[in-house]
């Protein structure tokens, strides 16, 4: 029997039928359906809906199909269910009878979903939060193993001054614990519990909605039966959050990329996470970071299917938010997939520090360092760095470093330079110049590291409470 079938007179087209179902992938969400019609089921009893007896027929029933459900996967196929919620009315009807159409009373599918998608979205984030713990971790303890080692920043993809390895990767680090704070965010929004609402204008029973949402895990009840069925901004924002985590994985993959070029040759590609090519012998390509840049992709549209969804629609439950549902689950299972393969990417790829630290050492990368010794001895900044760039200017048609030009070269070019200038220039030098919380210097870098850690853990252990 349809949910809503009283009303017509004629069947569905069969075709439109079959094409408008939604149990195929929302069947996903039947463990989130189970919970909150146990709640639901808990508040008719409150209100004298259900009996003592009928209420522990249903929850006993409802644990039955999670039990068949997990079981038994052939218990999921079923052609004739609409949608997940329908599903369960149909197993509890065959169950225990007449008692299980009960269920129903005072609430409507759309409350239903709304309230599925945001246990979804939440557990997901608990999940994510983990995940990027471990990621960061991983990226944590390769910048601690760096040590001193340093390598060239970039630019405009022109080599511009030596910074740690550490230093490098704690840029990353810090991209991804923004990620795990908008997540944190965006579950604070979406922790509120849409029971009660109706399919528009609230339930019609005198419903604790405040003991359902305490049963559920939400913070409370949402403030607005029409804005609650409707709303989707936390589907949408959690998957905005994903494709900009999807962003950032992307941009170190394709640095990875680069870097792990001849060209570079700053990384060698960890065999467990790359492919060979089928014509050349000699190849092996960066298919875990290639595919990472491509996933960001699907991501990305992800999120704009869900804009462009809620896009102009008029309040309140219109079908068309049927269709929020697959770019949700689509942007979480990428991301879930991808962090282990990251994380394990990250602890098995090996840096060339030899080939850093030279590059590092090269191409004129203490220019700055040599315009800031200038600068101590009360040249203007602006005519440092002129003076500075005709002695690189000069460097290059001998063919030799700063460092190789004599002292009278370099006074015949500004007065200011002396004897100490030469020793400003060395690697360790240059790096232990930029002494600024956030710069280079090892000290700060240290330090950095350290707080990393610490925030790192604070992400593991929210993640451990929410989960509670």
């Amino acid at each position: 029997m349809k949910m809503w079938s009283g009303r017509f007179r004629e069947p569905l087209d069969p075709e439109f039928e079959r094409w408008q179902r939604s149990f195929a992938y929302d069947q996903r969400l039947l463990p989130y359906e189970l919970a909150a019609s146990r709640a639901h089921a808990n508040a008719l009893e409150h209100a004298g809906v259900l009996s003592s007896e009928e209420l522990s027929e249903i929850v006993k029933a409802l644990g039955e199909i999670a039990r068949r459900a997990e079981s038994d996967p052939a218990f999921l196929n079923d052609p004739e269910a609409e949608d997940v919620h329908h599903f369960v009315e149909k197993q509890l009807a065959v169950q225990i009878g007449a008692t299980g159409y009960k269920l129903h009373t005072g609430r409507s599918r759309n409350e239903q979903i709304a309230t599925d998608l945001r246990l979804f979205v939440r557990d997901s984030i608990d999940t994510l939060q983990n995940l990027i713990a471990d990621w960061v971790e991983a990226i944590l303890s390769r910048a601690d193993a760096a040590g001193n080692a340093a390598m060239p920043a970039y630019t405009h993809l022109q080599p511009a001054e030596p910074v740690l390895v550490a230093h490098w990767l704690l840029a990353y680090v810090e991209m991804f614990l923004r990620d795990a704070t908008r997540l944190a965010d965006c579950r604070k929004r979406a922790n509120l519990c849409p029971l009660g609402s109706g399919a528009v204008a609230g339930a019609t029973l005198s419903l604790n909605r405040q003991a359902m949402a305490a049963e559920l895990g939400f913070d409370g009840p949402t403030a607005n039966s029409i804005d609650a069925t409707s709303d989707r901004d936390f589907a949408l924002e959690f998957v905005q959050t994903l494709s900009l985590l999807a962003l950032h994985l992307s941009r170190w993959a394709g640095e990875m990329i680069l870097f792990s070029t001849p060209a570079y040759g700053f990384v060698e590609l960890p065999e467990p996470y790359s492919t060979g090519s089928s014509a050349m012998p000699q190849k092996k390509n960066p298919d875990l970071l290639e595919l990472v840049r491509g996933k960001a992709a699907r991501l990305m549209g992800c999120a704009v299917t869900l804009e462009t969804l809620v896009k102009g629609l008029p309040l309140a439950y219109n079908k068309d938010l049927q269709e929020t549902q697959e770019p949700v689950f689509n942007a979480a299972d990428a991301i879930i997939a991808m962090l282990p393969l990251v994380t394990g990417f990250m602890n098995t790829v090996e840096f060339n520090d030899a080939k850093m630290n030279q590059a590092a050492s090269s191409g004129f990368m203490n220019a700055w360092a040599a315009a800031a010794y200038l600068v101590e001895r009360g040249v203007p900044s602006r005519l440092a760095h002129e003076a500075v760039g005709k002695a690189v200017a000069l460097a290059v048609e001998r063919g030799c470093d700063l460092q190789k030009l004599s002292l009278a070269d370099l006074q015949a070019i500004h007065p200011s330079f002396d004897a100490g200038f030469h020793s400003c220039l060395g690697l360790t030098e240059v790096l232990t110049l930029h002494d600024v919380p956030g710069g280079t210097a090892p000290r700060h870098v240290k330090r950095a590291l350290q707080n990393a850690r610490e925030r790192a853990a604070a992400l593991r252990a929210v993640e451990q409470t929410a989960t509670r």
